[in-house]
């Protein structure tokens, strides 16, 4: 009897122990459950604010890039009305600068000109007055004209490359076409009207030389072309090329660096050639380190050079330069194009003084200028810019008033 009561007792206490165990256990699962619905409710809270301040930066956002797009429209629709207003600036520039050209620096030779020295005193007889003069004529040649302003522009078309040169032969009709900066083919048309008229180059005669050309400096001279010619390791030459014939007719070379270019904006131009009233000429740089343009007169006959100058136009910013009775007019842009300008003037014969060199504008156009080649029996300019070409026509003065 005493063995089944202890084993009854002590079946009671166990019972009773895992009751208590079991209970215990059912507490701790119920409080991290608690615990974890308190976290899950404090990450909806959480998500519920991110969602809401998401949702504000979206509207915010939206709002500002609207506010960005008017702001747009408005200063491209002020960007259109400064544009129109600088068209029409530059325009009414044009028109004051055909009509008065501001005055510019002019570089003399070595020995500098006073404009009195060329007057001649009232005190003189008229006698006396006629020598003088005789004696001053005399070092100069017959051409005594200075460019006053760009009177006229014309566009022609537009044929071939971005950069080029075209010109007419002062003793004929003849345009000749050089598209690109290098290639030994050039297009020969009987006249401008025909160049313009027709499309591209169609209807041209097609001049195949025997070497290269190379830059955009050549010239074309009473049936003669004159082009440079450049061979890797050599200095430059000028090639004579008789278009009649089709023929060679002389070779000149010069100590000029292969690879040292006349305009520092046009490198592609090592030597340019240029024609007009007294002759040929030559701009060049000896060196790529020579600042300044140098300039040689030839003898188109036997291209031996006659006389040297040093022009003190300085290279920098160059892209082009012609010469009108003796005198070299230098042309200068900006890297990024802008109005070409001419800002460096150089007279072999010491009659052009700074009071008398303007500082000329051309008109606005489309890029930057290849090349520019005086007609002297016109007085124009053939002008390549960005693959067009262009004709101006000067107006003249006298370099010396008598």
């Amino acid at each position: 009897m005493k063995p089944v009561l202890v084993l009854l007792v002590s079946t009671a206490w166990t019972f009773t122990g895992a009751q208590y165990y079991y209970q215990g256990l059912m507490d701790y699962l119920e409080n991290r459950l608690l615990a974890i619905e308190d976290r899950m409710q404090f990450w909806h809270e959480q998500s519920h604010r991110y969602h809401t301040e998401l949702q504000d930066i979206k509207k915010l956002t939206a709002e500002t890039i609207d506010g960005l797009r008017n702001e747009h429209s408005t200063l491209f629709k002020d960007l259109e009305g400064a544009s129109v207003r600088v068209d029409r600036v530059e325009r009414e520039m044009d028109y004051v600068e055909t009509r008065t050209s501001p005055r510019a620096c002019a570089n003399k030779a070595d020995k500098v000109v006073e404009q009195g020295a060329w007057g001649l005193e009232e005190s003189r007889g008229e006698e006396e007055e006629e020598e003088d003069w005789e004696e001053l004529y005399s070092r100069v040649s017959d051409c005594v004209e200075i460019v006053s302003s760009i009177r006229s522009v014309k566009i022609l078309k537009r044929v071939g490359s971005p950069k080029g040169m075209w010109t007419r032969d002062p003793r004929s009709s003849k345009v000749y076409i050089f598209n690109g900066t290098s290639g030994n083919s050039i297009y020969q048309f009987s006249s401008v009207r025909d160049f313009s008229r027709s499309p591209g180059v169609t209807g041209s005669r097609q001049i195949r030389l025997p070497s290269e050309f190379t830059g955009a400096g050549s010239a074309v001279y009473n049936g003669y072309l004159y082009y440079i010619q450049r061979e890797a390791d050599m200095d430059v030459q000028v090639v004579k090329y008789d278009l009649l014939s089709g023929s060679v007719t002389d070779i000149a070379m010069f100590p000029v660096e292969s690879h040292a270019s006349v305009y520092s904006l046009n490198p592609e131009t090592v030597a340019d050639l240029a024609a007009d009233d007294e002759g040929l000429w030559l701009l060049y740089a000896t060196s790529d380190s020579e600042p300044n343009i140098n300039l040689a007169k030839m003898d188109p006959a036997t291209l031996d050079i006659e006389q040297i100058w040093d022009t003190r136009c300085p290279r920098e910013n160059a892209e082009a330069a012609f010469v009108i009775c003796g005198t070299v007019y230098v042309v200068y842009n900006t890297r990024l194009a802008s109005r070409s300008r001419v800002q460096c003037v150089f007279d072999v014969n010491d009659m052009v003084i700074s009071e008398e060199a303007p500082l000329i504008y051309f008109p606005r156009r489309y890029g930057s200028h290849a090349s520019l080649k005086y007609n002297p029996e016109e007085k124009q300019l053939y002008g390549w810019d960005d693959g067009y070409q262009i004709i101006y026509r000067l107006t003249m003065k006298r370099k010396l008033l008598v």
